[in-house]
């Protein structure tokens, strides 16, 4: 199978926690598609981490399949803290 290049999707899933909330997106445009996840903590933002989709995943979600672990590789490493001063 090979990735239609007039293929766009955009999907946005939001997920409130107590304290936060995730947001994690897939935007395709012209076969070619970036994910991300953007992390909010009381109402700041945290980290924003956004890598390009394989073609093998995009070929998948065109077709309207569920592909698992798709945002696995997308967390922060960073333990950094603010401090005041």
């Amino acid at each position: 199978m090979s990735v239609n290049n007039k293929f766009s999707y955009h999907n946005t899933e939001i997920k409130k926690q107590l304290g936060g909330k995730s947001i994690r997106t897939v935007t395709i445009k012209n076969g070619n598609g970036y994910k991300s996840v953007t992390k909010y903590h009381n109402g700041k933002k945290v980290y924003t981490i956004k890598k390009p989709i394989h073609k093998s995943h995009i070929n998948l979600i065109s077709l309207g399949t569920f592909i698992p672990k798709l945002f696995a590789d997308c967390k922060c490493n960073n333990n950094k803290t603010r401090r005041n001063k």
